[in-house]
């Protein structure tokens, strides 16, 4: 007889000791991953610095740092935590953000490679973000230089050291060049 597993609800993630492992839900089932490495923390924090003067020399909106929890299904409860998130101004209810995870879902989301990842799980990861309505992924993978952009799970671009990484219409001005964000 198979023993049953115990799905976890979004509060009980919160309040979860710390126990120095990072922890996401996915559909009840607690996902734990290792710390991520020095390359991934200098990757995702370039290019959160870039994302979060950009948005706020502008107004635009909410940037949020790795591993803000948010909420994106219920029933049995998943969240992510992205290691870059946007929120356009007028979606935050009251300009606030909550205590807890996020219930709005970001405009877009960067999640940095690390070495660990499985490229199921990364592709798993760009589903839920856009089946919950983010608008623009980016999957950024240090060992190659390159960023993958997605506005659907059909149509990943591919950006290269020599191109251009836009906000397009959902972070209106943002450029960096690609390159930039690998620059060690």
């Amino acid at each position: 007889m198979a023993a049953e597993r115990t799905l976890l609800t979004a509060d009980e993630l919160l309040s979860l000791p710390d126990d120095g492992m990072r922890h996401e839900l996915v559909r009840g089932e607690l996902k734990t991953m290792p710390p991520a490495g020095g390359e991934h923390g200098l990757v995702a924090g370039k290019l959160f610095g870039r994302v979060f003067v950009h948005a706020d020399t502008n107004q635009l909106g909410y940037v949020f740092a790795a591993e803000t929890g948010v909420f994106v299904e219920q029933d049995p409860d998943t969240v992510r935590a992205p290691d870059v998130a946007f929120i356009a101004r007028a979606r935050l209810p009251g300009g606030r953000a909550p205590r807890g995870f996020l219930r709005v879902v970001p405009d877009l989301v960067a999640e940095v490679v690390s070495p660990g990842d499985r490229a199921s799980e990364l592709e798993e990861k760009v589903q839920t973000w856009l089946h919950a309505g983010v608008r623009l992924v980016w999957v950024v993978y240090p060992s190659t230089r390159s960023i993958t952009v997605y506005r659907s799970f059909e149509t990943g671009r591919i950006l290269s050291e020599a191109d251009q990484l836009d906000g397009e219409d959902v972070l209106p001005g943002f450029s960096v060049p690609v390159r930039d964000l690998f620059v060690f």
